[in-house]
């Protein structure tokens, strides 16, 4: 059921979703006026109704006002300052009312910015109060009276002069920096907060148009919506020439990323603050505002669009017109501590798109099919350590996982810390991670004296392929909980090679202790069967069950696991075949391989489709592929 309320579907110029450029207006008006109902009487903070973060109500109250700001921002800009719902009025009361007595325990006061570790989400909603004033500035910031000028620049000079978070939170004193040089107030913090945030991400670069967020290895949808949107948008609204070198690697970001929405809209399930929904898509929709892009104007709109309707679809939206903490509806394990009744309106970033105007080519031009709609694709990722597999029969986009974890580097390796939304092996569009308290999906797991280990810093070790195939690799320590975290030794080497809808799972277990055993299991899918889930031992297992996850997945309330074990000790390796797929009829695993050569060193399989062998190999690493139509 859509979101009521929105335009007639319009399938002669958006034959694939229906959506125009008046659907994303009126989207964005509809989630405007609900959010606007639990307003305090002068607009300063939006209470939105539900749990608060933690970092408590009164800034869950600006989060409010400052995500759903940026929604009007992009509204009202894209329509060269029409305003008919008078949406700029009302955040104009509700700055002058918030920065009056910032800090004062009041009814409409802002929280004063401080250090992240003390009080420092409101850092996070300054970037998009002085984003949204930007953007409008002809219409409010220029209308607004000295005082309340000179109110807000002090608040948000807050940013500037407290310590953000170790990631993309530098680049929240860089926006604010940016909005107070546009308007004349720029000085010696502003400098420095911009060069220290450009310093940084410099550093966080790691090539194919990808970011690290922060030091370390996390690669997420933070590209899209933080590391790419501020300092794309920040030049373009500059109207500097070009928005080279940040505009060059959002173009080459998209030559990848473009290729992890489904068919059906959604983009890959993986990383964390997966509550933001639809601002996965605010990269594709930046690249075509700017020019940043290599897709077509009806490749862009069919891409978002369909990430906006995958969701609007799908019960993100509550009965109250707000956007719920979850995924599709409420999902307890897909949040974080910081996120609050408010935090899902970050998906306002997916609106810069109108910041095209009505006869753009993005709104113009018929859409097209998505990457994910045509043949089967393989496109290995050696930067981030990803493998993405698509197939064009289900329109489903799987992520082999061999690079992108969530641990810093001062950080031990602790299972205490686990974390399903970046440890797993693989991630697609149409299945999530099994919650931590369940049998892990996608995983590779040692059982050590009755505990199961996890994934924690993943070590990569290479991408590649060819013509219809790929493979990414990687090791890890298993580390443990309720006992000792780690054994002296043990290493797991992965690799996973893809075709088609099948993907090659190999593993070397090395230094196992007498008595351990080994796991691997697959997708998690729910109990109706669809998708499809299977996994087909080939080496070294000795039993298949299914395991079951009782808390279910952002996409099924019950999951079941296809699980494989095996006995442990020393050096031994390990082969399986998996699959996810929507295909009516799939041809089972066990008749995909014809023949199966193994020992402690690699694997060897011959493929019955036509008759080519694909090699992995161990100390040395070596993955090849050769014979039949893959060469």
């Amino acid at each position: 059921m859509t979101m009521p309320g929105l335009p007639a579907d319009d399938r002669e110029s958006s034959p694939f979703t229906g959506y125009t450029r008046a659907h994303w207006e009126t989207a964005a008006d509809l989630l405007l006026r609900a959010a606007w109902r639990w307003a305090t009487p002068r607009g300063a903070l939006l209470d939105l109704p539900g749990p608060p973060s933690v970092s408590g109500a009164r800034s869950d109250g600006l989060e409010g006002y400052a995500r759903t700001f940026l929604a009007a921002a992009f509204r009202t800009a894209g329509a060269d300052g029409k305003d008919p719902h008078g949406w700029l009025d009302r955040y104009a009361d509700g700055l002058a009312a918030g920065t009056r007595t910032p800090g004062r325990d009041d009814a409409e006061s802002w929280p004063l910015i401080l250090d992240h570790h003390v009080q420092g989400q409101p850092m996070v909603e300054s970037a998009s109060v002085a984003l949204g004033l930007r953007l409008t500035r002809p219409w409010l910031w220029d209308r607004l009276d000295g005082d309340v000028r000179d109110r807000a620049a002090r608040w948000l000079s807050g940013a500037l002069e407290h310590v953000p978070a170790p990631n993309n939170w530098y680049l929240f004193p860089y926006t604010v920096a940016g909005f107070l040089e546009s308007v004349g107030r720029g000085d010696a913090r502003t400098a420095r907060a911009r060069e220290r945030a450009l310093g940084l991400l410099e550093g966080w670069y790691r090539g194919q148009g990808w970011y690290a967020d922060g030091d370390g290895r996390a690669f997420d949808h933070y590209n899209g919506w933080a590391l790419h949107l501020y300092p794309v948008l920040d030049a373009h609204l500059a109207g500097t020439e070009g928005t080279a070198p940040y505009g060059a690697r959002l173009r080459e970001h998209l030559e990848s990323y473009s290729l992890m929405f489904g068919a059906d809209g959604a983009p890959v399930h993986f990383g964390r603050s997966l509550t933001y929904r639809f601002a996965a898509a605010s990269a594709v929709a930046l690249g075509a505002v700017t020019g940043d892009t290599p897709l077509s104007p009806g490749t862009s709109r069919r891409l978002m669009s369909g990430a906006l309707r995958h969701f609007l679809d799908r019960g993100a939206v509550d009965g109250n017109g707000l956007l719920g903490l979850g995924w599709h509806g409420p999902h307890a394990a897909t949040l974080q501590r910081y996120s609050g009744p408010a935090s899902p309106y970050w998906a306002s970033k997916a609106f810069v798109g109108l910041l095209a105007p009505d006869g753009h080519l993005l709104w113009t031009a018929r859409e097209e099919p998505a990457p994910s709609e045509g043949p089967d694709r393989v496109l290995a990722l050696p930067a981030p350590g990803f493998l993405v597999q698509s197939t064009g029969s289900d329109g489903i986009v799987r992520l082999h996982n061999h690079g992108s974890d969530h641990v810093r580097p001062h950080e031990g390796e602790s299972a205490a810390e686990n974390d399903p939304l970046y440890g797993r092996q693989a991630y697609s569009t149409r299945t999530g991670p099994t919650a931590a308290g369940n049998v892990a999906d996608n995983h590779l797991g040692l059982v050590v004296g009755g505990a199961r280990s996890v994934r924690r810093r993943i070590h990569p070790l290479g991408a590649g392929g060819g013509d219809g195939w790929g493979w990414a690799a990687s090791w890890h320590r298993p580390v443990f909980a309720g006992g000792p975290p780690t054994v002296p030794g043990l290493r797991v080497e992965s690799v996973t090679v893809v075709r088609g809808r099948l993907e090659l799972r190999v593993h070397r277990v090395v230094g196992a202790p007498p008595g351990a055993l080994v796991e691997q299991t697959g997708w998690a899918t729910g109990p109706d069967g669809s998708p499809h889930s299977a996994l087909h031992p080939l080496h070294g297992w000795s039993e298949a069950d299914e395991a079951r996850a009782p808390q279910g997945t952002a996409f099924t309330s019950w999951a079941r696991v296809p699980r494989l074990t095996g006995e442990a000790e020393g050096t031994a390796v390990y082969a399986s075949l998996a699959t996810l797929t929507e295909e009516p009829e799939p041809v089972p695993l066990a008749g995909a391989v014809t023949g199966v050569s193994a020992d402690g060193h690699g694997v060897e399989v011959r493929w019955a489709d036509d008759g080519s062998t694909t090699r992995v190999a161990f100390e040395p690493l070596a993955v090849g592929h050769t014979g039949g139509d893959g060469g």
